[in-house]
């Protein structure tokens, strides 16, 4: 895909993201590789309902800024999650409100922030672990994240919100809405108790959809 229409691409993707209420006001950023290198990633206090893919931040792949608009602060985070996990295309950080309501639970399992309830869950995530919380854009953050990415492609930021990634933008959001999903079933279901998929349930669908 040629960056033109990766540019085009981010901003139809957020703006659909903005109209189901996954991100709000100047929250959340998104992020995508580029082609000849370096990556592009949505400016700082942007909304995602409003983009201009002619002023998406860019960024070398060293992280340096050197077109559009100043970037999120968070594109460290973006720049550390993409050097530790090479078949990342894409990345997305969200404030959903399922996940983030989940993020501030007591007693969550570090390894694992939610159960495997159902298997989009695990064919699109697997896993979702528990990043400690840091304040947006502190440099521990994108140590924290890159540390997990390579063996994860979504993790949980305590108090905070999602960072899910995909091969592509598209793959990427795919996997956050999956993720979104999850959770809100799991806020529904856990005042009731839940059923959850077995080990050898599970084992089975790694097997059968791995991912990379």
């Amino acid at each position: 895909m040629t960056e033109t229409a990766l540019r085009e691409q981010m901003v139809q993707m957020a703006h659909s993201l903005f109209m189901r209420g996954y991100s709000s006001g100047g929250a959340g950023n998104l992020s995508c590789r580029l082609p000849e290198g370096g990556f592009l990633v949505t400016p700082t206090n942007s909304s995602f309902g409003t983009l201009d893919p002619a002023t998406l931040s860019q960024l070398d792949a060293q992280g340096e800024h050197i077109a559009g608009e100043r970037p999120s602060k968070e594109a460290v985070m973006h720049l550390a999650f993409y050097r530790s996990r090479p078949t990342v295309g894409g990345i997305v950080h969200l404030h959903s409100p399922a996940l983030t309501a989940v993020s501030c639970l007591p007693g969550l399992k570090v390894d694992n922030c939610l159960p495997p309830i159902t298997p989009y869950y695990v064919m699109r995530v697997g896993k979702l672990p528990l990043v400690p919380y840091y304040r947006p854009g502190d440099s521990g953050l994108a140590e924290a994240v890159a540390a997990l990415a390579p063996t994860h492609s979504a993790m949980l930021l305590a108090n905070h919100g999602p960072v899910v990634s995909g091969g592509s933008l598209r793959e990427a959001i795919y996997n956050a809405e999956e993720l979104e999903d999850t959770a809100r079933l799991f806020l529904i279901l856990l005042p009731h108790g839940m059923v959850m998929l077995t080990d050898s349930q599970i084992a089975d669908l790694e097997k059968t959809f791995k991912k990379s």
